[in-house]
This record gives C-alpha cells, sequence and structure tokens, in this order.
C-alpha cells in the first residue's frame, strides 16, 4: 500500500480524494491545516505527499520547506485554484514533483502519483560498499556518509547515489540526460528540476574543500572536478 499524506482544508474535497484513492490501493492520511499535516508527518512514514497551497495556520509552500528539512526525498505535489505562473515557478524551484491547478479529475491524479512513484522510490545505479576518500572527505556510500574529520554529514540513498556516480566519472563533462538516467531512470522535466536540488546539496557538502568543484555548463550538464592530488 502506497500511504499518502493529504493536506486540504476544503474537508468535502479531502474526503473526495481519499475515498477515491483508496479505491486505487493508497493509505490515506488527511490533515485539514498545514500544521497538522507537520505533526502527522513527524510521527509516521509517508511515501508521498500531496499539499492544498493555501492553507490555514501553515501554507503549502511553508510546509513543503519544513518537511524537505526532515526528509529531502520525499516525493510531493501541489494543488491550487491558484493559475498565477508565480506560484508555479515557486512550487518547481522547491522541488515539487508536480503542480496540479483546481478543478481537475481524480483519476488524473492518482495517474500522476503513480507515475511519480514510479520515477523517484528507486535508485537506479547499485551502491557500492567501502570508503573512498574524496579531497578532505571519506565517502562511504554503503553507510549513507560523507565524513570531515569528525563532521559526519547523513546523506539520503539518491544524494549517494549521485555522489558515487560523479566520482566514478570525475573530470569528465557529463549531460544532464545522461547523469538523469543513471541515477533517476529517465529525463524528464520534474527529475531534472529535482536533480538541481541534489547539485546544489551537493556543492555545500563539499564546500569546505577548494579543490573539488561541480561546475555546470549551461545547457550541456555539469563536471565534477578534483585536483590531480585528489585522484584516487
Amino acid at each position: 500500500m502506497k500511504k499518502v499524506l493529504l493536506a486540504e482544508d476544503d474537508a468535502d474535497f479531502a474526503s473526495v480524494l481519499k475515498q477515491y484513492l483508496e479505491l486505487y490501493e493508497f493509505t490515506v492520511a488527511v490533515a485539514e491545516n498545514g500544521e497538522e499535516a507537520l505533526q502527522f508527518f513527524q510521527k509516521t512514514t509517508f511515501d508521498i505527499c500531496v499539499f492544498d497551497v493555501m492553507m490555514p495556520k501553515i501554507d503549502g509552500f511553508t510546509l513543503a520547506e519544513k518537511i524537505i528539512k526532515i526528509n529531502p526525498e520525499i516525493p510531493f505535489v501541489f494543488l491550487t485554484a491558484r493559475q498565477l505562473k508565480e506560484d508555479k515557478i515557486k512550487g518547481l524551484k522547491l522541488g515539487a514533483d508536480d503542480y496540479i491547478v483546481k478543478p481537475f479529475e481524480a483519476d488524473e491524479l492518482v495517474l500522476r502519483l503513480n507515475n511519480i512513484l514510479k520515477r523517484t522510490l528507486k535508485t537506479v545505479i547499485a551502491i557500492d560498499s567501502g570508503e573512498i576518500q574524496i579531497g578532505i572527505y571519506a565517502f562511504n556510500a554503503n553507510r549513507f556518509e560523507l565524513k570531515n574529520g569528525n563532521k559526519t554529514q547523513r546523506l539520503t540513498e539518491k544524494e549517494a547515489a549521485l555522489i558515487q556516480f560523479l566520482y566514478k566519472n570525475k573530470n569528465q563533462l557529463l549531460k544532464r540526460e545522461e547523469i538523469l538516467k543513471a541515477v533517476w531512470g529517465n529525463d524528464d522535466f520534474f527529475s531534472g528540476r529535482s536533480m538541481d536540488v541534489f547539485i546544489s546539496r551537493l556543492r555545500k557538502y563539499f564546500s569546505n574543500d577548494v579543490s573539488i568543484s561541480l561546475e555546470s555548463i549551461r545547457n550541456i550538464g555539469l563536471e565534477f572536478k578534483l585536483r590531480n592530488k585528489d585522484l584516487k
């Protein structure tokens, strides 16, 4: 059963969506506002989240920001009655996997959720065991750790897979499509947005070593650069 956290302040609409999703073998927890949704998320594990943008106490955008801090890999979808381009851009910048404007057909939501879960619940490349030295960092893909001295950065599975792929192809210009297919399994728009978020995280993780850089080449791809002294 696929577990969905649905945050929607319209009780009747939420009830309809819950019943429909349950027909397609989803387990649905309904929160009537962003604050309640955050409490649910802190206590339970979900496969995907669906957030109305305009909610009392905590709006959908703010809720997504808080939930990403708890689990950066959780896929989420925004629902909204607003068709403002600025809202859609804001949602996508947060890393949303989709943005659905009301009114919509319930079966459309089911299809979109299933497609997102197929895309996000797998990491394509296998994780190697053992530890690799990358500059001043000790990277353990199997344990999902990146260490710098006595400081340890816990990684998600996809972060570890991305670091591993980039390291294996260090000092090479990689096309975006190549990275997406290797780590995400496809190169569609939303996977591309997700990759951009992950790349930003990796830049922060490696920021204490100036000999390591992740350089983007516009409209082509990126290169994970290590100076010669770091190559193993």
